[in-house]
């Protein structure tokens, strides 16, 4: 059984990772002269993505709760297993906006979700991360019951032109919905593939003894 909710020199890395306009370095010198060399991208360039991934990635995990007839409450906690970033890193070429560069990844996908402000939740770098514990789950069955949450990470490779001939070269990073699941260790997952949440839930918490840790994927 399985129930999914869906949401969903040190200042030039910080600058290429934030967006921030300008580093300054009041001591100067050689470490001051280069982060002043990183320069910034045309505000009016064209984005072309390639190698866009998008896929379920285990975020956390309980160990299994034996529950009886009936069914109960989950009430293990869950372990982290994987943060969910957001993130733009520029591989060559001028210094993008990183803003601007996750709101072309967001519409290349289709995500238009904004939050609380009208900021698409997609493109702000400093996204809260999923709550793993925020809602109570409840199942009806009996058996070894594992709780799993998940997010729908992507990632994917730009090249951003210029009019002058300067281009842009860089990869992106961001999750689009956060999820909940629950599995029960002796039933099998129909349908699911290799690398998918459920499995790797499965596999971390039922044990050698499970059908679902050595079955053909």
């Amino acid at each position: 059984m399985k129930t999914t909710k869906a949401g969903l020199s040190a200042c030039a890395v910080a600058a290429l990772l934030t967006g921030a306009v300008a580093c300054t370095n009041g001591g100067g010198g050689a470490a001051g002269r280069a982060a002043q060399t990183i320069s910034t991208a045309c505000a009016n360039g064209t984005y072309a993505w390639s190698h866009v991934d998008t896929r379920d990635v285990l975020t956390g995990v309980a160990e299994k709760q034996r529950l009886g007839k009936g069914g109960g409450a989950l009430t293990n906690d869950l372990a982290p297993v994987h943060t969910p970033t957001t993130a733009v890193t520029a591989e060559k070429g001028p210094r993008v906006d990183t803003r601007a560069t996750l709101r072309s990844l967001a519409v290349r996908i289709g995500d238009t979700d904004t939050e609380d402000g009208g900021v698409p939740a997609f493109t702000d770098v400093h996204r809260p991360l999923p709550k793993r514990d925020a809602e109570s789950t409840t199942v009806d069955g009996a058996g070894d019951i594992v709780k799993y949450t998940f997010v729908r990470q992507v990632t994917a490779d730009f090249r951003y032109a210029c009019g002058d001939g300067r281009n842009a070269v860089g990869r992106a990073t961001g999750w689009t919905v956060d999820g909940t699941g629950v599995l029960e260790c002796s039933t099998a997952l129909k349908d699911a593939k290799a690398g998918e949440p459920s499995l790797e839930a499965a596999r971390l918490s039922c044990g050698s003894g499970s059908p679902l840790t050595t079955a053909k994927q």
